[in-house]
């Protein structure tokens, strides 16, 4: 007989607990997560029988369904299989690892690199990897919680300070312990707000406190700097940043991610963590889908023209409509509600209009701070912004 842990017979403590679990409970009740689409073509995804506009796809710049992309994701799963079936460390490791690294490290402007098989794996590992029990870590408090994971796996010391705010760093850091060993860990694009990291500022801090700083700059990599090297290239500050970390299903419309920093860094990386050393490798088609992704981000710079095109005609039709994006600076826009009943009805007028989005709210978001997560894409064309308007204006209406 079928045992669930939703069956009247789970009666062990485990079991109860899954089953009363609020969030739980709302999803089976009105499944705002986990679609399942049927079907995609750029920009448009098919759900039950219907198309969709995709308004919170990290696709940045419209590469998913490059010809060139699919192209050498294609190419690479002819001639090196499915999978390496292996860690790096023993039989997973192959050529086409260190060449991306390579090439990736160079757009970077670092020594070297390290490509994980999840972003999130690579993020944890840029912290985990580096700290340790007796080490403090400054920590902003609105890190992802991949970066939360690297930093309660060190076992270092934890202290956050408030959401970009350096002088707050300056005060967290001046009151411990001089001659300690210290972490700064921060992202280079904070994607649920949209907001940008003052880097400057925070490296000021850093530098006086000698602060060995770890970037996460998923969703600033292929969006900000010359020609997409992410936020520290941004502010000029990539010598000044220890560990960029990132991934490479965003704007490089892969899955995977990286570690870049100084040989020895990276070296020490692959021999001391445990999350690099015993994961199992990148696979050959994504691997070859990034890499000819950077190599599109580098040779036509109009994809990232167009995103920021769409960025500010989107924001400002947001704004038009009298909504709340957080000082959103990037093309990781939030449409702030306040309300998880409002933001459910929000989300499904939108729905209604064929405009499909992400509800995230308490305790994703800080209370009061329940919004709706969209994203806007190079692949977005003039008349779909138009329906995403008309869209929005009958939420704004109805809700």
């Amino acid at each position: 007989m079928a045992f669930s842990l939703f069956s009247a017979k789970a009666r062990n403590p485990v079991a109860a607990r899954c089953r009363d679990d609020s969030v739980t409970k709302l999803r089976l009740r009105y499944a705002p997560y986990y679609h399942a689409m049927e079907g995609q073509q750029g920009t448009t995804v098919r759900l039950d029988g219907r198309d969709l506009i995709m308004l919170a796809s990290n696709d940045y710049l419209g590469l998913s369904f490059h010809p060139k992309v699919i192209e050498a994701a294609r190419a690479a799963l002819l001639r090196w299989g499915t999978s390496p079936t292996g860690a790096r460390v023993s039989n997973g490791s192959r050529a086409y690892h260190l060449e991306l690294e390579e090439k990736l490290a160079a757009f970077l402007g670092k020594e070297a690199c390290h490509v994980h098989a999840a972003g999130y794996l690579s993020c944890l590992s840029g912290v985990a990897a580096f700290a340790q029990k007796g080490d403090y870590i400054l920590a902003d408090k609105n890190i992802h919680s991949c970066l939360w994971d690297g930093v309660r796996l060190s076992h270092a010391s934890v202290e956050r300070f408030s959401h970009n705010n350096a002088e707050d760093l300056r005060a967290v850091a001046s009151s411990l312990p001089a001659d300690a060993a210290k972490l700064l860990v921060i992202e280079g694009v904070y994607s649920m707000e949209g907001h940008i990291a003052p880097l400057p500022a925070l490296m000021e801090v850093a530098s006086e406190h000698r602060l060995f700083t770890v970037l996460d700059d998923a969703h600033g990599f292929g969006v900000l700097g010359r020609g997409g090297r992410g936020t520290s290239d941004h502010f000029a500050a990539t010598d000044r940043v220890d560990i960029i970390c990132g991934s490479m299903s965003k704007a490089l419309a892969s899955t995977g991610g990286f570690v870049a920093g100084d040989k020895a860094l990276i070296e020490y990386l692959r021999t001391h963590g445990k999350h690099t050393i015993f994961s199992a490798a990148l696979s050959p088609s994504q691997a070859a889908a990034a890499s000819a992704a950077l190599d599109v981000l580098q040779t036509e710079p109009e994809h990232i023209e167009r995103l920021w095109k769409n960025q500010k005609r989107y924001i400002a039709m947001l704004r038009s409509l009298g909504l709340d994006t957080w000082g959103s600076e990037t093309p990781a826009v939030p449409v702030v509600l306040g309300d998880k009943m409002r933001c459910y009805a929000f989300w499904q007028a939108l729905r209604e209009k064929g405009v499909f989005t992400v509800m995230s709210i308490a305790p994703a978001v800080p209370p009061g701070k329940d919004l709706i997560r969209t994203a806007i894409s190079a692949g977005h064309t003039d008349e779909q912004l138009d329906r995403i308007g008309d869209a929005f204006a009958y939420a704004v209406k109805r809700c």
